[in-house]
């Protein structure tokens, strides 16, 4: 081989490496989905989709179980005045969101979020129970049961406010992601229990910016929630975080153009 083809074919290899390397930073998780925009209800099937249909590196949800042991989605503990742990699931359907839409059940949003989608990561929020530790571990069993049964765990992640939920779910499943909430553990803290990363508001990071670069150095997720102001945007979009939550994914999508 004659020295030119030997010099294009290093440079070549050193192209691939450096591309293998070359981690995606400040992705863009839509917060609830991609309601705000367009007036969607958050948490539905409707914002899950335009969330997907914009080619956003993640879209956020949140679980709650009925009664009658039912997985939902919904933010709020009570949906339509109604207590969720505390009513069954055809009292709730009773009710429709503002687009007409019922209220999702998990497996019908999940069967919709892989449809179509090679790029959304579900991040699958874990409402901590409100009747007992013990209901919110078993809750994130049966979420994760779910999830496993329609084939959808390689493109999903789990964060929640728990702890014990988190810890729950790496007992029963050694490699799915987990990110934690509450903002009361350094990372370091949260890599010892095998947790994957610290997702925390971002006043949190303001208040310990050391935290960043720990997280950065112990090899786990930084992702704050949620970053909804230009000014706030373009703060994180400088630490270099691996994904910013926000309900304004539009807007984030013009701050981080404007820094490239």
């Amino acid at each position: 081989m004659n020295t030119l083809k030997i010099s294009s074919a290093f440079s070549l290899l050193l192209v691939m490496v450096f591309a293998s390397c070359n981690v995606q930073k400040n992705a863009i998780v839509a917060h609830r989905g991609a309601w705000k925009k367009n007036n969607f209800p958050e948490n539905s099937i409707a914002s899950l989709r335009h969330a997907i249909d914009l080619k956003l590196p993640g879209s956020e949800f949140d679980v709650w179980r009925t009664a009658d042991d039912s997985l939902v989605i919904n933010h709020d503990a009570h949906f339509n005045k109604l207590l969720i742990e505390q009513t069954n699931y055809s009292d709730l359907m009773k009710f429709k969101l503002s687009n007409g839409e019922k209220l999702p059940t998990l497996y019908e949003y999940i069967s919709e979020g892989i449809k179509n989608n090679k790029q959304t990561l579900l991040v699958c929020e874990i409402k901590p129970s409100e009747i007992s530790k013990e209901r919110g571990k078993e809750t994130a069993i049966k979420t994760v049961e779910t999830i496993k049964k329609l084939k959808a765990d390689k493109k999903t992640c789990y964060i929640s406010f728990d702890y014990d939920i988190l810890k729950q779910i790496r007992a029963i499943d050694a490699k799915t992601k987990l990110q934690y909430l509450e903002g009361n553990k350094s990372p370091i803290e949260v890599k010892a229990d095998n947790i994957n990363g610290v997702d925390y508001h971002y006043s949190v990071f303001k208040k310990h910016p050391e935290w960043i670069q720990e997280a950065k150095d112990s090899k786990i997720i930084l992702n704050a929630w949620t970053v909804n102001e230009a000014a706030d945007m373009d703060w994180i979009i400088d630490q270099k975080f691996d994904y910013i939550t926000t309900n304004e994914p539009e807007l984030l999508k013009e701050r981080l153009n404007i820094k490239k």
